[in-house]
């Protein structure tokens, strides 16, 4: 069984689905990606069990080949070989011959029969939402750095993703802070609520284009399957009741200004550089017109910001890890950004003027 593809083809689809493969993993199969060819299309598939990736490839293979082959080696060689190379894959037995020129690659491989490929499940319900690719990503950048990392609470190492009428939600959160984003749907839906898992939101945001394609979301039995372009991506949800989100957005707090991102974002980044390593605190001094930002570390060293802003409200002077303040500011992509604060021992709640879609919370910190 062999096939010809050019490299050029065949290396931006490789490296997509190579992401998700683990390198170092009990099962070694799943360190291969299972490559299948047929008349005109070249299917890559790689899968770690809770997501799968499947891209197709169109191109004149002129042959067959099903075989699994070991993803890194087969992205690097591809990586290696001069532009627009032709590639000559031929399989012997347990073997594939990756040959191109006058380079040869001898590597090893594993039936395809034992590939475990994950299937759609099998459910009735189904909810399918039909979304652009570029609103999509937008959607998880604006909140997937909320998210929690290795956290104990399993259910926050992931987004939630909550149709409801004719709205799609989409929050993060890892206890200290809050993102949560909404745009609107063609059309009307039952409630449905899931958590997509931190590695699977990670994975569209690289594969998902800015564009006005659309991406078909098919959401079944404690599974989801995404669609676009090429690209079907299989994911489990994580299993867990996601926080009530609508108890931690504060509604009404009275003291507010509005100041230009980039502004607030740099002086934030250099408060930071004298803020204690450890805990990241910055406390925000706020007086008429003025906000103050204040750090300080445990060598006894300090950092202070002072900016201008049009303020008339409360006398604040309150503290909070500071990532988490440029981590919204760096994914927010508005030229104004309001802070509105309630009292010095309230969260502060991060929007975008005129935007109601967009909410982020943080919990305010003692220093």
């Amino acid at each position: 069984m062999n096939i010809k593809i050019n490299r050029d083809t065949l290396l931006k689809p490789l490296s997509a689905v190579s992401g998700i493969v683990e390198r170092r993993h009990t099962l070694p199969i799943l360190s291969n990606l299972l490559l299948e060819a047929k008349q005109d299309r070249v299917v890559l598939t790689a899968t770690d069990l809770e997501m799968q990736i499947s891209l197709s490839i169109n191109s004149p293979a002129g042959g067959e080949l099903s075989t699994t082959v070991s993803a890194k080696k087969l992205l690097d060689i591809c990586r290696a070989l001069p532009e627009n190379a032709e590639i000559n894959m031929t399989t012997t037995d347990s073997r594939i011959q990756v040959k191109t020129g006058k380079s040869r690659f001898n590597l090893q491989t594993l039936p395809a029969t034992d590939y475990p490929v994950m299937t759609k499940a099998a459910g009735t319900e189904t909810t399918v939402i039909t979304i652009s690719q570029g609103s999509l990503k937008r959607l998880f950048k604006q909140v997937e750095f909320a998210m929690a990392q290795q956290d104990i609470r399993y259910y926050l190492n992931g987004l939630l993703f909550e149709v409801t009428a004719n709205r799609l939600n989409v929050v993060g959160t890892d206890g200290h802070r809050l993102s949560f984003t909404s745009t609107e749907l063609s059309q009307n839906y039952e409630k449905q609520e899931l958590i997509l898992p931190r590695k699977t939101v990670i994975e569209l945001i690289k594969l998902l284009d800015d564009s006005d394609e659309e991406v078909s979301v098919e959401i079944v039995a404690g599974q989801v399957n995404f669609s676009f372009g090429e690209i079907r991506l299989i994911t489990k949800v994580i299993d867990g009741k996601f926080p009530d989100y609508n108890r931690v957005i504060p509604v009404g707090h009275q003291n507010t200004f509005t100041i230009d991102r980039m502004t607030v974002l740099l002086s934030m980044q250099r408060a930071s550089i004298l803020s204690n390593e450890k805990y990241r605190g910055i406390r925000m001094v706020l007086t008429n017109n003025s906000l103050r930002l204040i750090s300080t570390n445990s060598e006894q060293e300090e950092a202070e910001e002072e900016l201008e802003i049009s303020y008339a409200g409360d006398a604040l002077d309150i503290g909070f890890n500071v990532t988490y303040l440029i981590d919204v500011l760096n994914n927010l992509g508005s030229d104004n950004v309001l802070f509105s604060f309630a009292d010095a021992n309230s969260s502060c709640l991060v929007t975008v003027p005129d935007d109601d879609n967009y909410k982020y919370v943080v919990m305010p910190m003692r220093i």
